[in-house]
């Protein structure tokens, strides 16, 4: 007969590593945001976080498995779910890891649009980075810049890249 207490420390294993895991994908994801303030500290960190999360999460996949094999068949159908949820998100977190989710937030804007500055509801303090070139300017709000980060345009005939 299998104690309670080497169960529960199984299960502390379990939702350590599946803790774990997916903090290797969301503490970067949560510190890298536009229009938040991020530390020097804090950069740091979610870079070096997001370097070493794809090892890590395999690692981490890999002990939840094993966690989760020793503990299936002491488990009731019901503790099973937690089981399979354990597995679910350990897995998601070594998917994530390897993915670069900052292009899904910060995805370029295919083609600009433009309207004359009077069509415009910019408030007052809103800023813009403006280009003029000969008689023709543009300006491109900040807000729309920091989630898109580039957009490639042509004032006075001349191509840009327009960058935040």
């Amino acid at each position: 007969m299998i104690n309670k207490s080497s169960n529960r420390g199984l299960w502390i294993a379990l939702s350590l590593l599946t803790l774990v895991s997916l903090s290797l994908f969301l503490v970067p994801a949560f510190i890298i945001r536009p229009f938040t303030h991020q530390s020097d500290a804090g950069l740091r960190l979610a870079i070096a976080v997001k370097r070493v999360a794809p090892a890590l999460t395999i690692v981490g996949l890999a002990g939840v498995l094993v966690v989760s094999y020793a503990l299936w068949f002491r488990l009731s159908r019901w503790w099973r779910t937690g089981v399979v949820a354990a597995i679910l998100l350990a897995t998601a977190s070594a998917v994530m890891a390897r993915q670069n989710y900052f292009e899904w937030m910060f995805n370029p804007i295919k083609a600009a649009g433009f309207i004359s500055p009077s069509d415009s509801h910019l408030g007052d303090k809103e800023m813009v980075m403006a280009v003029q070139f000969g008689s023709e300017a543009r300006a491109y709000p900040i807000v729309l810049m920091g989630y898109h980060h580039i957009l490639n345009d042509t004032v006075g005939g001349v191509p840009i890249a327009v960058t935040y």
